[in-house]
């Protein structure tokens, strides 16, 4: 089984390339103007979303498609400012 707390690492790994930006895919889509650098996510998640939306009618790579449309949703939290914790609080308001 895999630990949960990559989701966290994950999320943590997206704030430092925010902050401290290096040359990689995360680290230039959040540097880009903001105007621009939110449609570009923007349009990832969308893309992703389709994506997900493909596999699961034809029953093929939902996984694989499943976890691109999340890490661009974390991606767009993070370049937001929306802390995993206040995601997290939000999930366990509504299980109860």
């Amino acid at each position: 089984m895999v630990d949960e707390t990559i989701i966290r690492e994950v999320y943590e790994v997206l704030k430092t390339r925010r902050d401290n930006p290096i040359d990689s895919y995360t680290s230039n889509i959040m540097q880009d103007s903001d105007k621009k650098a939110e449609d570009k996510i923007l349009e990832k998640v969308g893309e992703e979303c389709a994506e997900t939306i493909i596999a699961s009618k034809n029953n093929e790579n939902l996984v694989y498609e499943s976890v691109d449309l999340i890490f661009h949703t974390l991606l767009l939290l993070v370049y937001k400012g929306v802390e995993l914790d206040e995601i997290l609080e939000e999930f366990q308001r509504r299980h109860k």
